[in-house]
């Protein structure tokens, strides 16, 4: 995957997640950084690194985040030892990453 698909991907995560788990915790991280809690709005000002390039901006350098757990969509592909036919099969599991407010970024020059 290369770096636009990447941000892509992670742009379309972001906008389309199922849980709302983590709002609290995102505005409490960004009030503890000095930004009053109606400014921040995930999924609409916060977002991951890579999410924002897909956006066209970047993290200013020497910025931190707010970090949160969520979790992801694995697949894996086992083979029957009996039958040899393959099988596929999907989970969740916890993923650990890091949001930043737009204050955060800058517009990506070109």
């Amino acid at each position: 995957m290369n770096r636009e698909q990447i941000a892509a991907e992670a742009l379309s995560k972001a906008r389309t997640g199922q849980s709302y788990a983590n709002y609290p915790a995102i505005v409490k991280g960004f009030m503890e950084k000095g930004l009053p809690p109606e400014e921040v709005k995930p999924r609409e000002n916060v977002f991951t690194f890579h999410a924002w390039r897909a956006l066209g901006r970047c993290v200013k350098k020497g910025e931190h985040g707010v970090k949160v757990f969520t979790y992801i969509s694995c697949d894996s592909k086992e083979t029957d030892p009996d039958t040899g036919a393959e099988q596929t099969s999907s989970y969740r599991r916890p993923w650990a990453t890091t949001v930043f407010h737009v204050s955060q970024t800058e517009e990506i020059k070109s």
